[in-house]
């Protein structure tokens, strides 16, 4: 496969500015003798779109960040997916099917495309490569998802990250890997779909449980346990999927969890964080600039996880925190007083005598 001409990311937000700004540092890294690739950012709003083509900045989502030259924006769909080798989508979870729908038409046919979305679509429980998938009549060979610990200002100031880059067509993810490969950014390559998204997805909400633990006064122990039971909880539900464990042990599961728990920069750890210090969730929507998807997603793990026959305590007690139904106080009591059992008995309780 020829390296892409053009890349294009709909979503001008703080994750899919950085990505743009780490495929166009990649395109110029490797330019060949025709030039760097040509890397265009969709923006919903026209002034950011004008922000980032004519000074190189996006001072909402990335304040301080100057943007390589080959980056430039625009708010026409069809100008920017026009002739696009590479379709990489930003947007938030939620709004995605109803955003595709709108700009189909424009998509090149013979275009791989690219999710950077860590979000279950509520209703159908949906993961994003299988709503690109349904909305685009995509065989999935032609769908890639990036995961990891990926906090969007840390690549956006250049500081080492490494990534994974999944698809079923293991020569796709190697092509989106090159094209992405900048000298601070690192992807590896699964064709572990489901693992890999499953691990961005369940980690936002065990993020939101950590945020909660920190905004309550709790310590270092009590974090470190939502952690790792969080990245048992996760493990369960994507083995119940088809996804593999040891995908889990990598920067998709355990690297993403940690990154996303640990960081003030996580944007589901503040949620939790300000719940923990007693916000209602609609107070906490309302404080926040950018999506917490954890909280837009909860409801959608838990009922796969029931679906699927999974239990997911740190989950059920978070949905119950976001419905009202349970105090953060409570939650953490209702964690640690569950029935004694092995940590390394893996079965659901459904299935003890």
């Amino acid at each position: 496969m020829s390296a892409p001409r053009k890349i294009t990311v709909l979503g001008a937000g703080s994750w899919g500015t950085t990505f743009a700004k780490v495929l166009a540092d990649a395109a110029q890294a490797n330019a060949d003798d025709g030039g760097p690739a040509r890397v265009v950012v969709w923006a919903r709003r026209p002034a950011v779109a004008a922000e980032i083509e004519e000074r190189h900045r996006n001072a909402d989502y990335l304040d301080g960040i100057e943007l390589p030259e080959n980056v430039h924006a625009t708010s026409d769909a069809r100008e920017a997916l026009s002739e696009a080798d590479i379709v990489v989508l930003a947007v938030p979870a939620q709004t995605l099917r109803a955003q595709l729908r709108q700009v189909a038409e424009f998509l090149p046919r013979s275009a791989v495309v690219v999710s950077l979305m860590k979000g279950l679509e509520r209703e159908s429980d949906a993961r994003m490569s299988e709503v690109i998938c349904s909305e685009l009549e995509l065989d999935p060979s032609r769908v890639a998802v990036v995961s990891g610990p990926n906090l969007a200002m840390e690549i956006a100031r250049e500081e080492p990250t490494a990534s994974v880059v999944a698809c079923e067509d293991e020569e796709v993810a190697a092509w989106i890997a090159a094209a992405a490969s900048a000298p601070y950014f690192r992807p590896y390559t699964n064709s572990d779909v489901v693992g890999v998204e499953m691990g961005g997805i369940v980690k936002n909400v065990i993020a939101l449980a950590v945020g909660m633990c920190d905004g309550m006064g709790m310590g270092d122990n009590t974090k470190a346990s939502v952690i790792t039971r969080g990245l048992a909880e996760t493990t369960r539900l994507a083995s119940a999927l088809g996804g593999r464990i040891e995908t889990m042990a990598g920067l998709a599961g355990l690297g993403d969890l940690v990154a996303t728990c640990s960081s003030p920069l996580s944007r589901n750890r503040t949620a939790g964080r300000l719940l923990g210090e007693d916000l209602t969730p609609d107070e906490v929507v309302s404080s926040m600039t950018q999506t917490a998807e954890g909280m837009k997603s909860a409801h959608a793990v838990l009922h796969l996880a029931r679906r699927n026959g999974v239990e997911m305590p740190i989950t059920e007690a978070v949905v119950a925190v976001l419905d009202g139904r349970l105090s953060t106080t409570n939650m953490a009591r209702q964690l640690l007083g569950r029935d004694l059992k092995s940590e390394q008995d893996h079965r659901n309780e459904s299935d003890d005598e």
